[in-house]
């Protein structure tokens, strides 16, 4: 008598299959891993998406090159600018220096006027020297220079004519004595020489050129002279 083993047999419970299904469906499936991937971009796009970055990164790049002349442009202007106010504000200082020293030392010009005359009489002489030439010294640093000189051509924008004569001897206006020297601080003239020209004799140069004339004149005729005598004499 053999021993049915519980489960085996033929009134072993079998599972419950739906109507219609296979057996195989009843069969429990594992768990398989999903071999399925999702869709993979095309090459396509991510060049065209790398293309697109390369394309806004150089306009970028563009456009701090711009702002970056832009502001070296103004940097460049405003150092020009900054130079010429410079150039400016030192050559008015200048200017200023000059027409501050120019007015002080014109109410010291009747005193050195004084000094110069006194010199030319001997009267410089004692404390009255030593004073004369301390003044002399100072004007000169502050750029003082006389000027004016007997000979030289007369200038009206730094002469002042004050006599008038007429000179054989001189072949243009000449000054012929400095009544008064003049005085100027670098190219600024505080006062002019005040001087005494002389002007070529007025028919000296009609006399010479009609004595010129004249002897033109007689050679034609002492020419013909000669040929109708057969010449000078011989021997």
């Amino acid at each position: 008598m053999t021993e049915e083993t519980p489960g085996f047999g033929e009134n072993a419970e079998k599972p419950d299959v739906p109507s219609g299904a296979t057996p195989d469906d009843a069969a429990p499936k594992s768990a398989e891993p999903s071999t399925e991937e999702g869709p993979a971009a095309p090459a396509g796009d991510a060049a065209s998406k790398t293309s697109a970055q390369d394309v806004g990164l150089t306009a970028q790049l563009d456009q701090v090159r711009t702002a970056l002349n832009e502001r070296t442009a103004d940097l460049q202007r405003l150092q020009a600018e900054y130079q010429n106010y410079r150039r400016r504000v030192e050559r008015d200082k200048v200017t200023v220096k000059e027409i501050a020293a120019a007015n002080l030392l014109s109410e010291l010009l009747p005193t050195l006027d004084d000094i110069g005359r006194a010199r030319e009489h001997g009267e410089l002489v004692g404390g009255f020297k030593s004073v004369a030439e301390s003044l002399e010294t100072v004007v000169a640093k502050l750029g003082l220079q006389q000027f004016g000189k007997e000979g030289e051509p007369f200038d009206p924008t730094i002469h002042e004519a004050l006599m008038h004569s007429y000179a054989p001897d001189v072949t243009e206006t000449t000054c012929v004595a400095i009544l008064q020297p003049g005085y100027r601080i670098g190219e600024r003239t505080i006062r002019p020489a005040r001087v005494a020209v002389a002007e070529p004799q007025p028919g000296a140069q009609t006399v010479k050129g009609e004595g010129a004339a004249e002897g033109a004149d007689s050679a034609p005729e002492a020419a013909a002279d000669e040929k109708e005598t057969g010449g000078p004499d011989e021997g």
